[in-house]
C-alpha cells in the first residue's frame, strides 16, 4: 500500500456526533397545537407533504398524536395540501 491511500477499517468507527433529540413541545411548555397555524405545521411535513415520524423530529408520542391530528384537520380544511411536488 502507498502511504497516501485512505485507511480502511472492517467496521465503521463509532463517532458520537448525533445531538440529543428532545420534544420541542415539552421544552417550550406548549399544551395546545393549533390546526389553523399552517406555517408551524409545515415544520412537521417533508417535501412531499407527508408527516415526519417521531424518530426524525424527536417529538414525544403524546404530542406526535396531536401534531398528526392537527395536520389532518388542516388538510381537510385545505390549509395544507394532501400531496405536493415541492412544499418547502
Amino acid at each position: 500500500m502507498r502511504p497516501n491511500d485512505d485507511v480502511r477499517y472492517l467496521t465503521p468507527i463509532a463517532v458520537d456526533t448525533t445531538k440529543k433529540k428532545y420534544c420541542r413541545f415539552k421544552k417550550s411548555k406548549i399544551k395546545f397545537i393549533d390546526y389553523k397555524d399552517a406555517q408551524f405545521l409545515k415544520k412537521f411535513l417533508n417535501e412531499q407533504g407527508k408527516i415526519l415520524p417521531r424518530r426524525l423530529t424527536g417529538t414525544s408520542l403524546k404530542f406526535q398524536r396531536k401534531v398528526s391530528q392537527s395536520v389532518k384537520r388542516a388538510r381537510h380544511l385545505a390549509l395544507l395540501p394532501y400531496v405536493v411536488d415541492n412544499l418547502k
